[in-house]
């Protein structure tokens, strides 16, 4: 049923499930709870998480407000931020500190992620500083590629790639551009052209 959904060989679907450290049985599958019970404790999310947000702007806003990392063992337990008008107030009932006391923040909270969605021109700067406090994992929106010691561990989420990434899964469905349909010729004329 997992490799119907997903549109994978169920062998490769049983494979990937073998390092969670389930056994299905043959003709039955696996049982539910003990499946979601093991990729939980896989993906370390049976545990709570502290994580640090570093960017209250837009995105970290956002971010902040996701109440399903809570479910995923993800809590967000503070923000910072350089922005006068910030700090000293919650986003989503996060409080935000001066970007200058983080090294103690995370000293004192035990945090061990931090949530990086400073400006491009301050990523490298403010990594530095937040492993030095003792980060061991960064999730990065920030558009470049951080250099950290080997024993920290980087998530990079390039937005820009993955609309990219939409974008041409749109023109393949959608190859002549100038219908907003999938495959029925609504009397444009483009579909028709992009045919012939």
């Amino acid at each position: 049923m997992i490799a119907q959904e997903l549109r994978l060989d169920p062998i490769q679907v049983r494979k990937d499930l073998t390092i969670t450290g389930i056994v299905g049985k043959p003709k039955r599958g696996y049982p539910v709870v003990a499946l979601m019970a093991a990729i939980e404790h896989f993906l370390g999310w049976d545990e709570m998480q502290q994580a640090v947000l570093i960017g209250a702007g837009n995105l970290g806003t956002a971010l902040a407000g996701y109440q399903k990392f809570q479910y995923h063992g993800l809590n967000i337990c503070a923000a910072f931020d350089t922005d006068p008008a910030k700090i000293g107030t919650e986003i989503h009932g996060v409080p935000v500190f001066s970007l200058e006391t983080v090294d103690v923040y995370i000293k004192n909270c035990r945090a061990k992620i931090a949530i990086l969605t400073v400006p491009s021109s301050q990523a490298q700067g403010v990594a530095d500083k937040i492993v030095a406090a003792g980060i061991s994992a960064i999730w990065n929106f920030s558009n470049i590629k951080l250099r950290v010691p080997a024993n920290v561990s980087v998530q990079r989420e390039d937005l820009s790639s993955g609309y990219a990434m939409l974008c041409v899964k749109m023109n393949r469905r959608n190859p002549c551009g100038d219908c907003l349909h999938s495959g029925q010729d609504d009397g444009c004329g483009g579909c028709e052209a992009y045919t012939e």
